[in-house]
């Protein structure tokens, strides 16, 4: 049972706890407060050791049944009521070694009353990572007072299809949005003494079955796929942001994946878990399985890397263990390996050498959770559309707010099934906000009819529409409205129905969007405003009153493409490529997300990137300059409007193609920076490029290499509005600053097309000024 007594306060005399290269990130202890037992006794306990070494002396203490007995969970039912926690594995008293409590998740701590996050895309959308700290370190801070040792987040999987369910719980379809979002999130977290376990390694892109009858429904979904890919693409797209949290975050535990990989458990991935994870990476916590039936062996998943089968051991029972260890399949020897790699991060973490942690919400800060929520959903807001309606002003009289999602708290279920401890809906949000002057109504949508004659009497109709992604199961369509797979196409489309009624009856409609993904927005042109909100949280209501009036400028950028027709995504059409039932063929390789669109010359609806302002902004003077072997990219960002605003300026890098056969998108992030700028001034903004920036990974030579040629620097405000363009050119002497080259390596794209290779893209047309 777990302690009830508050954790205490660091005292004076502190020790760092550390080993190797992750000793940076070593967690401050209390001597007095050990858990451990009399060093004397145990010589582990004495944290004067390093972690490598205390992990030495307790393996030596302990029997095989005991070092079994830390491989697996203990609470099967802690996934459905986190009671005792989410995940549990029961310590071993006689040996001083407490139990390791482990929580959700990436949007807010599952036990008990939480403060209910955004969605992760909301925060992807922010593309800012400073408040992915504050965020990772509110969820850390919470699942410690609630006695937790360990935090299962942040996702880091990448987009590759909208369908996905478990879209929301992502930052969307770019590596380096992601890479950064997730390194500053898991900086949080373990900030507040907690493991981060980052999640889910790998490729963890679909989640239940699309097309089949309901008797085959696993068939195709996360337990039984296999993601077929090649090595180029899964460096390029799928690793980076588990490389990141690993190098520059020290994450201490993994998340191995339910799916299959080139036909092998990602559980049992020797490649991935061995090779690249420990081998290349230096990675030296544990990893933990996703819950039930992720592992999917006992031998191959010990000696290939899996440490700890949750919630419970299925194929890590002792029994199968033991038996393993007897018939020579599994070493004494490696278990030691996978037991080690536990106790090590543990003694790292300073698990062992501090009281229990309370669990206690008296302790919680919740008037603080809520505000760092409300930033989340402000800052991830992104307004699409929006012809003057925007902010509302004291010209607005009456307003008509319409729609469900203005009333309820969304909960996605799953890992993200937070309990708010408190929520404040749109409609009373709005109503207190527009003051006693302003007449506000509400209608649930529900006839479209009545919702048309109340939009009709109102200065301003607001309506709240949404999608319903959830973890499990796929979307049929990129609609709003999509049925199960058993049903067939919906002969009509509610919600769509609803938009359509209100706007013809109110030419000053907003619609607020409600989403976990992209979505088709087929009405969008008979709209007076379009502002996505994702999937709020508690404060999603205070959020969006704050945006409607003014009162914060809406700061989201997409972090995913918005297409035209659903025709249009990497995937579509191909049975193959998705959902691919037993096998999904991932032959879109690195073109994925805004990459395929560009690739394709295809104009989507709203490109990744893109977000307008209640202000103007204009990018200039661009400039490029070699610093400590880096390009480092200087321009001028100016709020060109009357107003202060936020914006986030972009960079984006065209590479040449590096050996025959080996295509390059036309461009893809490398860097931004989210900045507040005043009305009518300029900041300038600086970004550095180091060699990973330019690098591709060959196969050929089965490395990351650097290819000469010229390279196509591209600033400005998304994907598709990008007006600056300078180059440099790398060659057996080194970078030199070449802009000439850029037009020549826009030509020679053109060529290149000729030969099947690619097309440089059109922009868009995009209603409003971008930035």
């Amino acid at each position: 049972m777990r302690s009830l007594v508050p954790w205490p306060g660091v005292a004076a005399a502190l020790i760092l706890v550390g080993c190797g290269a992750a000793s940076d990130r070593a967690l401050p202890v209390e001597l007095g407060a050990s858990r451990c037992g009399n060093v004397a006794e145990r010589p582990w306990c004495d944290a004067r050791l390093d972690p490598a070494e205390r992990t030495r002396l307790l393996l030596a203490a302990m029997t095989l049944s005991q070092k079994i007995d830390l491989m697996a969970g203990d609470h099967f039912l802690g996934v459905a009521t986190s009671d005792p926690a989410t995940g549990t594995v029961n310590g071993i008293p006689e040996l001083g070694i407490p139990p390791l409590y482990m929580s959700d998740g990436p949007a807010g701590t599952r036990e008990g009353i939480s403060t209910a996050f955004p969605a992760p895309i909301a925060l992807g959308a922010s593309f800012n990572p400073e408040l992915a700290y504050d965020m990772g370190k509110v969820i850390g801070r919470e699942v410690r007072l609630k006695g937790n040792d360990l935090v299962h987040g942040p996702t880091v999987d990448i987009m590759r299809t909208g369908l996905a369910g478990r879209t929301f719980e992502t930052y969307g379809e770019d590596p380096y949005l992601a890479t950064r979002l997730g390194v500053r999130w898991i900086d949080g977290a373990q900030s507040e003494h907690v493991i981060g376990n980052v999640k889910h390694y790998l490729l963890n892109n679909q989640e239940g079955q699309v097309g089949a009858p309901p008797l085959l429904s696993l068939i195709g979904g996360r337990h039984l796929i296999s993601a077929m890919v090649d090595e180029r693409t899964l460096r390029e797209i799928y690793l980076p942001p588990f490389e990141a949290a690993v190098k520059e975050a020290g994450v201490g535990s993994v998340m191995c994946a339910y799916n299959l990989i080139n036909l092998q458990p990602a559980c049992s991935h020797r490649h991935l878990l061995q090779g690249v994870l420990r081998d290349e990476w230096g990675f030296d916590g544990f990893v933990v399985s996703d819950y039930l039936l992720a592992v999917k062996d006992t031998v191959m998943s010990i000696n290939n890397g899996n440490e700890i089968e949750m919630p419970v051991g299925f194929f890590y029972q002792p029994a199968e263990i033991q038996l393993a260890v007897a018939t020579g399949l599994v070493s004494e020897a490696t278990i030691d390996v996978r037991v080690g790699n536990i106790l090590r991060t543990l003694f790292r973490f300073g698990f062992f050498d501090r009281a229990d942690f309370p669990s206690d919400d008296g302790l919680i800060d919740y008037p603080a959770g809520d505000l760092a929520a409300r930033r989340v959903a402000e800052e991830g807001m992104v307004l699409l559309k929006n012809n003057g309606v925007l902010p509302l002003n004291s010209a607005t009289r009456s307003i008509a707010i319409i729609g469900k999602p203005a009333t309820t708290y969304h909960n996605v279920g799953g890992s993200a099934a937070v309990t708010p401890w408190r929520y404040t809906s749109a409609v009373d949000a709005i109503t207190a906000r527009a003051g006693s002057n302003v007449t506000v109504t509400y209608d649930d949508g529900s006839q479209p009819a009545r919702a048309a004659a109340r939009a009709a009497a109102a200065d301003v109709a607001l309506v709240f529409v949404g999608d319903n992604a959830k973890e499990g199961t796929d979307k049929t369509c990129l609609a709003l409205d999509c049925p199960p797979f058993w049903m067939g196409p919906l002969l009509s489309s509610p919600q769509k129905n609803l938009i359509e009624a209100v706007v013809s009856a109110n030419p000053h409609t907003v619609v607020l969007l409600e989403l976990g993904g992209p979505i088709l927005t087929p009405w969008r042109d008979r709209l007076a405003g379009l502002l996505t909100t994702w999937y709020g949280g508690q404060a999603t209501g205070s959020a969006v009153a704050l945006v409607l009036f003014g009162d914060t400028d809406p700061g989201g950028r997409l972090p995913v493409t918005f297409p035209d027709a659903e025709s249009q995504t990497p995937t579509a059409g191909n049975f193959l490529q998705y959902p691919g039932q037993l096998v999904a063929q991932y032959s879109e390789g690195v073109f994925i997300g805004y990459r395929w669109y560009d690739h394709q010359g295809i104009a989507p609806a709203y490109p990744f990137g893109f977000g307008l302002s209640y202000t103007t902004f204009a990018a200039s003077d661009l400039t490029l300059n070699l610093v400590d072997g880096r390009v480092r990219a200087t321009w001028q960002i100016t709020n060109t409007g009357t107003r202060a605003g936020s914006t986030v300026g972009q960079v984006y890098l065209g590479k040449p193609m590096p050996e025959p056969g080996v295509e390059q998108p036309p461009s893809a992030l490398q860097g931004f920076k989210k900045i507040d700028v005043p009305a009518g001034a300029a900041q300038t903004v600086s970004v550095d490029l180091d060699d990973a920036a330019f690098a591709y990974w060959s196969e050929s030579q089965n490395g990351w290499r650097v290819a000469d040629g010229c390279y196509a620097i591209r600033v400005g405000f998304s994907s598709r509005d990008l007006p600056l363009t300078a180059a440099v050119v790398r060659s057996d002497s080194g970078w030199r600053i070449d802009n000439a080259c850029a037009s020549s390596s826009l030509a020679s794209r053109a060529v290149a097309s000729d030969a099947g290779f690619f097309t440089e893209p059109p922009v868009p047309p995009i209603s409003g000024k971008q930035g």
